[in-house]
């Protein structure tokens, strides 16, 4: 068995598709520290800051003070404690629905989620760049699948005109993501929403990569695009802009009650550490606060002042203004990318570069991310030292 690991490992590193583990010491942050030497992050998620924020840490600390580390037992047996239903109505005044779920992490929220709403001989929809936990979610469901290429909404309504066509009567859920993960831009969202109308689809949003990002106090692109009322299934996480650690689903109350009894890993799983759900609570507070907006606001002045100096050449979407917090360097070559990421470590920045799974084979990349406690001579400096590698050739 040993022996069969190994070849699969090296046919991986032959093909410059080998991953590894790095320790980071310390706190997240826009520095980080990797083996005894500092490194300016442009890799993390924490688009606002707040992983390590004095808010988060008392909010986590007071809370373990009351009601210890573990939850004991899923939240239908014992594990249902008070910062949990406090952070879930959190989420729902702030979301502006009637209810909330929390989940361990966004990813089960996709895997419990998805199975609940549809079965067998219905039809699901997804984007081609959907995050694996919803087309994993997908795949659980036993529904009928389908794809379309990348925001192509001719084809989005070629395969609805299909299903309403050859599954009457069963149910279409249509799936996206807000802000894709590794490219940045966003979905066309009143289009999708005209779509979902048309057919009469259900209709399910991951704002994972928008919240806290984009919108009226962080609460996304369909509160940006006022159009949160037709969404049916709004997916999120606690884990990115807010810090902290989970995800979440927020839409009508019956939709919650009816998840609370059918999505096996919300059922099924230990419930989230108290200490987690407080945090994420006190990330919530801030993000609908004054001081959280100006936040928010002070991260879109960096990143438009990533998007002014990076090398347009190299930007994928080059002529297009900054949707996200996301930038994707695009390198094509698995081990050019490698090569690129490590020489930028070497100069004092980490951008690891991002490879197949989880983009297309040949289409290897970094993916710099801004956050709003980057420095402007952060930014200066890895721009220049990127346009210094575009000019020699190296770094």
């Amino acid at each position: 068995m040993e022996d069969l690991f190994a070849r699969n490992m090296e046919a991986l590193r032959a093909r410059s598709l080998d991953r590894h583990l790095r320790e980071i010491t310390g706190a997240q942050g826009p520095e980080v520290e990797i083996g005894g030497r500092r490194l300016i992050n442009f890799s993390s998620n924490d688009y606002l800051g707040l992983a390590n924020d004095p808010r988060l840490r008392e909010a986590a600390t007071a809370a373990i003070a009351e009601f210890g580390v573990g939850t004991g037992a899923s939240r239908l047996i014992s594990g249902n404690l008070p910062p949990h239903l406090r952070l879930e109505r959190a989420l729902a005044k702030w979301k502006g629905t009637e209810a909330a779920l929390c989940f361990s992490s966004g990813y089960v929220a996709a895997l419990g989620t998805i199975p609940a709403l549809i079965g067998k001989d219905d039809v699901v929809v997804l984007d081609k760049l959907c995050h694996a936990s919803l087309i994993d979610g997908a795949k659980l469901s036993g529904a009928v699948l389908r794809v379309f290429p990348h925001n192509h909404l001719r084809k989005l309504e070629s395969h609805l005109e299909w299903a309403q066509r050859e599954h009457p009567g069963k149910r279409v859920l249509i799936i996206t993501e807000s802000v894709f993960s590794m490219d940045g831009d966003r979905a066309p969202l009143r289009e999708l929403v005209e779509l979902r109308k048309r057919f009469g689809a259900l209709f399910m949003l991951d704002e994972a990569h928008a919240v806290g990002v984009i919108g009226p106090n962080g609460r996304g692109l369909a509160a940006e695009e006022n159009v949160s009322d037709e969404i049916d299934v709004q997916m999120g996480t606690l884990s990115k802009a807010l810090g902290a650690s989970g995800g979440y689903i927020c839409g009508p109350r019956t939709l919650i009650d009816w998840l609370i009894n059918r999505a096996r890993s919300f059922i099924y799983s230990t419930a989230p550490p108290p200490a987690i759900a407080a945090a994420a609570l006190a990330a919530v507070d801030f993000l609908a606060s004054a001081e959280g907006e100006e936040r928010r606001l002070l991260l879109w002045e960096r990143i438009r002042l990533m998007q002014q100096l990076l090398p347009r050449a190299e930007l994928k979407g080059e002529d297009v203004a900054a949707g996200s917090a996301i930038f994707p360097l695009l390198v094509g070559d698995e081990k050019a990318a490698i090569d690129l990421a490590n020489g930028l470590q070497s100069a004092g920045f980490l951008v690891p570069a991002i490879r197949y799974p989880t983009v297309a084979k040949g289409a290897a990349r970094l993916r710099i991310t801004v956050t709003a406690a980057h420095k402007a001579a952060q930014i200066e400096a890895l721009c220049e030292m990127i346009k210094r590698r575009g000019s020699s050739g190296e770094l």
